[in-house]
Order: structure tokens, then sequence, then C-alpha cells
């Protein structure tokens, strides 16, 4: 596996560390997310051949096991940026709901770059005063160097649970990365365009290769 799809395939990793049946009072994020990834894994494991037969099991995974823990309303809304007074107040929710959409696809192709690599989790620290942890960790595969990644978590005020929100891969923000690339299309086009975009991206279908990975033209970018 190349270098860019490895990165793709770690930023599924990103949602995994808060789901978990665990309460938020029993568990840390570091311990979530060492927990939750060999858990996730597992059940591709040994969906293996169902996924083959078809590969949008692949989102199911991500919809049923990951989505529920994820902070995606958080994270549309960082995407929006600067440009969240601008857009109309009936095209939030649209806009939130077609972002959980491009999320459970974006890393549903990025699980199905997962050929059982390994990743290596920083000791857990004290977070008890802690709202945001960065979690850090290392993907190991033999014969390539190894990738540094930082998993983002926030812990909510409200309910006191611990919820993934960004990516940090060899320095890069998925989110920024993500917020870039709209930013644009949202200051030229509006938030119809942007809206409009990623339910074309959202329809492409999973395809996987003979080897059993995710089709590089059905990345979403």
């Amino acid at each position: 596996m190349n270098k860019a799809k490895l990165l793709g395939w770690v930023a599924a990793l990103g949602l995994m560390f808060s789901a978990t049946g665990l309460k938020a009072e029993e568990v840390d994020p570091y311990v979530l997310l060492s927990d939750v990834a060999t858990k996730t894994f597992d059940r591709i494991k040994t969906s293996k051949s169902d996924i083959e037969a078809n590969p949008e099991i692949l989102r199911q995974i991500v919809e049923q096991e990951l989505l529920p823990y994820v902070d995606y309303k958080f994270a549309a809304l960082k995407v929006l940026g600067k440009h969240f007074k601008s857009v109309p107040r009936d095209k939030i929710p649209e806009f939130i709901q077609v972002f959980r959409g491009y999320l459970i696809t974006t890393y549903a192709v990025a699980m199905g770059q997962y050929d059982n690599q390994t990743v290596v989790f920083e000791p857990a620290r004290d977070v008890d005063e802690d709202k945001v942890v960065t979690v850090r960790a290392l993907v190991k595969e033999e014969g390539r160097p190894d990738i540094k990644i930082a998993f983002k978590v926030r812990k909510s005020s409200n309910t006191d649970e611990w919820k993934a929100y960004d990516m940090v891969a060899e320095g890069i923000s998925l989110l920024s990365s993500k917020q870039s690339e709209l930013e644009a299309i949202i200051r030229q086009d509006g938030i119809d365009a942007v809206i409009a975009l990623l339910k074309e991206k959202n329809d492409k279908p999973i395809v996987l290769k003979k080897n059993g990975q995710a089709e590089e033209s059905a990345w979403v970018n």
C-alpha cells in the first residue's frame, strides 16, 4: 500500500476512539482508541468475504459502529468556518446531514484500505481537566517507514463523552484540508454548490480491487 492510501486508511481510525460501549467516565480517549481499533478491525476481518461480495457493507460498518460516536455536527460547522454566518439558516441542517453522509463514504473507503497494518499508540496520561486531547500514534507496515498520526478528540460539556472531530496525518489536518477545499466553493458558488458536490461524492459506489482493497477511483477527496 502506498503512502497516500495508507494515510487514507488511518483516517478511519480518527473515528474509532470514541466508539465503544464503555461510558465516558470509565475510559479515557487513549484507552478508547486502542480498544475500538481492535474491535472494529476484527469485525472487518470476520466480514471479509461478505465485504468482497458487497463492498457497501463497509458503509454499514462505519454508520453502525463508528458514526454514532463522532461529533460530525461540530466537524461540519468547523468546515464552514467564517462562512457559517453567511450561510442561510435553513441550509445548515441540510449541510450537516450531507456532511455526515460524506464522512460515512470517506471512512468506508478508507477502511477498505485496511491490510493488517499495526498501530502503536502513545502511553495514556491523566486527562481529568482536559476538554480537548491529542492522541498520537505510529502506523507500522513491514518494509515501509512509520507514519505519524494524531487524533483530535473533545469532551462534551453536557455529556462528558469523548468524541472524534479531526485527525492529523504527517502534519496535515483532514478537517483543515476539507475546510480549505470547500471554502473557495462556498465563496464563489454558495452553499448549494457545496451540498451538491458532497451529494455527488456520497453517491459513488465503493469498488474493491482484486486484492480486496478499496478502488482508488472511488476515493473521496
